[in-house]
């Protein structure tokens, strides 16, 4: 465990690992609640190492100009591929959107489906404890004190075996996933059909379900105007939309680039006409494939359910009954999405667009750039007639010219139900 706070020690150790192929890479972050400053980083090229001994900890804290070094010869070297745990976290410091070849291990095991990976989390010790046949990590070190020098014996261990258990989890979850998603061309879609006969028949009477229980939690809370409940959060989002081409005219007069995808819906592409084919446009045609189940299904009951009034519904019963049949669902929704997911994998690379379960379409999405299709129709004196979702992004390229908008822009209320049951996986620190 080589453990470097030199200058040049360290700089000849990030020359050295930039002519690696592979490395497993975590961060330690001082003051991450109110002053976030990199301390330290610890690197392994040696996925066979089990102690520890091979790790590298380069102590960068408050010396910028390593970390700079670091990130000009492995973050944004190609040529390395970079392993982390939940890498959105560790690139903010480690060059954010300039890192290239980065593998997440969160998001490797996020797509492990939960009938293969039942587990409550995908957190690096849940996943270091499961799938590594280690009975306990302990994490204590990972909120300590990594602004204070000289770091302890403790978190010096703590910090050298991370990487270690990274390496560990990458190369088991690399097999699961080889496991799950076995070669398309070789898959037996008439197993496969009958596999998902079999699940689907258990899974739609709960999925139905799940939907109804939910449904009737939202419209419950906006009768009875709660945004808080014991398995339900409610939460409202805001969206702002303004006619196309007032948001045309309004960059054409400020002198605005504004860049962003449009889809020419149906009813855009008929106001359009004969001017779609405007070499202009750059109209890109995106190939989008929808797989559609065959099986005939069993006939519905004619019974209607008697739901309560919003106004008088029972949250404690509800909440009860989803928290129920909500495991036995995650997981039958996993393997059905799992499934069909390989189906139309195979069926594509077969050349297959029918089985004896299912029928494979596809339909054609139209994009444009904002900028060319306003042009076009400025230019062409041509009035388009459909709404634009003001996003952040727009806002922002906006600026104060947004304010300059003669109608009336639409606010548009939308609610999101959360559930409170699910833990949050995103981050191991909060940040």
């Amino acid at each position: 465990m080589p453990y470097l706070t030199a200058a040049n020690d360290i700089k000849a150790v990030i020359s050295q690992f930039s002519q690696a192929k592979i490395l497993w890479v975590d961060t330690e972050i001082a003051d991450y609640k109110s002053n976030p400053r990199l301390s330290l980083i610890q690197v392994l090229a040696d996925s066979t190492d089990a102690t520890g001994d091979a790790t590298f900890l380069l102590d960068v804290l408050d010396k910028p100009e390593l970390a700079k070094n670091f990130i000009s010869q492995i973050m944004v070297n190609l040529n390395i591929e970079k392993v982390f745990h939940n890498a959105s976290y560790d690139i903010r410091f480690l060059g954010n959107d300039d890192a290239q070849n980065v593998t997440c291990t969160l998001q490797m095991a996020r797509k492990i489906p939960d009938y293969i990976l039942p587990l409550p989390n995908r957190q690096l010790k849940t996943l270091i404890e499961t799938l590594c046949g280690i009975a306990y990590v302990d994490k204590t070190e990972q909120s300590g004190n990594w602004a204070n020098r000289p770091l302890t014996q403790k978190q010096l261990e703590y910090a050298k075996m991370d990487a270690v258990y990274l390496a560990k989890v990458h190369q088991r979850l690399r097999e699961i996933l080889a496991q799950s998603y076995p070669d398309p061309a070789t898959e037996n879609l008439t197993a496969l059909g009958e596999k998902y006969q079999e699940i689907e028949s258990h899974w739609k009477p709960l999925d139905a379900e799940i939907a109804e229980v939910k449904e009737r939690f939202k419209a419950g809370m906006l009768a009875q105007n709660l945004k808080d409940s014991s398995y339900f959060q409610l939460s409202s989002s805001i969206a702002m939309k303004v006619d196309f081409m007032t948001l045309a005219k309004l960059t054409q007069a400020e002198g605005i680039e504004l860049n962003f995808p449009v889809t020419l819906t149906k009813e855009i592409q008929k106001q359009l006409g004969k001017l779609i084919a405007d070499p202009s446009l750059e109209v890109e045609d995106i190939a989008s494939w929808r797989l559609n189940s065959t099986i005939k299904q069993g006939r519905k009951s004619t019974t209607k359910k008697v739901a309560p009034q919003p106004e008088t519904e029972d949250f404690t019963a509800l909440g009860e009954r989803y928290k129920e049949i909500l495991p036995e669902w995650k997981l039958l929704d996993s393997e059905v999405e799992h499934l069909k997911e390989r189906i139309k994998k195979a069926m594509l690379v077969q050349n297959k667009n029918t089985t004896p379960d299912f029928k494979l379409s596809s339909s054609s999405i139209l994009k444009v750039d904002f900028a060319r299709l306003a042009k076009l129709a400025l230019s062409a004196g041509f009035e388009l007639d459909f709404m634009v979702t003001l996003t952040q992004y727009i806002q922002r390229q906006l600026g104060e010219a947004i304010n300059k908008i003669d109608v009336k822009i639409d606010y548009i209320t939308s609610w999101r139900m959360t559930a409170k049951t699910v833990e949050d996986e995103d981050e191991e620190i909060p940040f």
